[in-house]
């Protein structure tokens, strides 16, 4: 059984690393992988229509991500950026911070538009814990203030305009914000796929995951039996659940949009032994040795080495297949990570 870390791991390109998305949401490539016969085909995401099945139920996570990195100076005017992690209760949050060791506690931070914070506590883990002061609503502030919160790997400062990363950094489905980072899977659909997927016969439901620090937080250990994913909120409502009910019911296939919409269905169905209606924390760490319950086939992007999601599709699809599938990625000059192609597993 795959359970070290170092099994995760595989040689890419910094030219392969997406920097800008694609004009065309759709027009990404998508590496099509079959799980039954172990074979691999370069396909387009545009395609997806029709590698769907009448009677499937594709499930979308339509968490909205919010504008949680911030740049301010503080009392001496030294530049920090503040990147928020976690509401703890009203105003005040848990953030990683730039550069963390001039933050001592009771440093004062100023951001634009009158938006300021207090440094309340500093953490062992090298975050901090900041009380916001502000005039109107937070979220409005933020809204004016705050940046998208591009992944490190974006190695350009964040887009604006009509077209810009507030847009592309944010499905077409987006409803109900939370999230600190995009689930990358769902940006490639248009409101035109979804209704060509429902064409065919496809049911189209939604859940709610707020994608977390947890979900790219580096792996820290080497043994995956001690890893740990940090819990996520996720809600699935009463529409939902009976839909995802009556497909596992009838032998209809559900596919999942992402590991984050993956990790929620697993969850629920590995603590209810089927989908219930209301809103939970996904606790559930997938490492190899996991049976899947709920999840029959996965759209999802590509995953950076040694990542916790890296093993979770290894483990959905097979170590083998999957570092075969990253390795001819490679070789055929698939673009990586959130504005990058994607993968089709079934």
């Amino acid at each position: 059984m795959w359970m070290k870390l170092s099994d995760y791991d595989y040689d890419l390109p910094a030219e392969l690393i997406a920097q800008e998305p694609l004009a065309d949401r759709t027009a990404s490539r998508m590496l099509a992988v079959d799980r039954s016969i172990g074979a691999i085909s370069d396909r387009k995401f545009a395609e997806l229509p029709s590698l769907l099945q009448r009677g499937d139920v594709l499930v979308l996570n339509n968490t909205k991500v919010f504008p949680a990195r911030l740049l301010g100076r503080s009392e001496t005017g030294a530049q920090v950026e503040v990147f928020l992690i976690r509401e703890i209760e009203s105003d005040v949050w848990e953030a990683l911070a730039r550069p963390a060791r001039r933050l001592p506690k009771g440093k004062r931070i100023d951001f634009a538009d009158g938006l300021s914070a207090e440094v309340v506590e500093r953490k062992t883990d090298g975050s901090v814990v900041v009380r916001f002061e502000y005039a109107g609503g937070f979220y409005e502030v933020l809204d004016r203030v705050g940046k998208t919160p591009l992944p490190p790997y974006i190695k350009r400062e964040t887009g604006g305009g009509p077209d810009g990363d507030r847009v592309r950094y944010q499905t077409v489905f987006a409803k109900h914000r939370g999230s600190i980072a995009a689930p990358t899977a769902g940006l490639h659909f248009t409101p035109d796929v979804i209704d060509a997927i429902k064409n065919g016969g496809v049911e189209v439901v939604e859940i709610t995951l707020h994608v977390g620090y947890g979900t790219f937080e580096p792996v820290r250990v080497d043994d995956l039996s001690d890893h740990r994913v940090s819990p996520e909120i996720y809600e699935i409502n009463v529409e939902t659940s009976e839909r995802l009910n009556a497909a596992k019911r009838d032998g209809r296939r559900i596919v999942a949009v992402g590991t984050t919409t993956t990790r929620a269905l697993e969850t629920s169905l590995t603590r209810d032994d089927k989908f219930v209606a209301g809103r939970f924390a996904a606790e559930l760490t997938i490492v190899p040795g996991y049976r899947f319950k709920a999840v029959d086939a996965l759209l999802t992007n590509f995953h950076l080495p040694k990542s916790s999601l890296l093993v979770l599709v290894s483990t959905f699809a097979g170590h083998e297949l999957i570092m075969k599938a990253y390795e001819h990625a490679v070789a055929g000059r698939y673009r990586f990570y959130s504005y990058g192609d994607c993968m089709f597993i079934s």
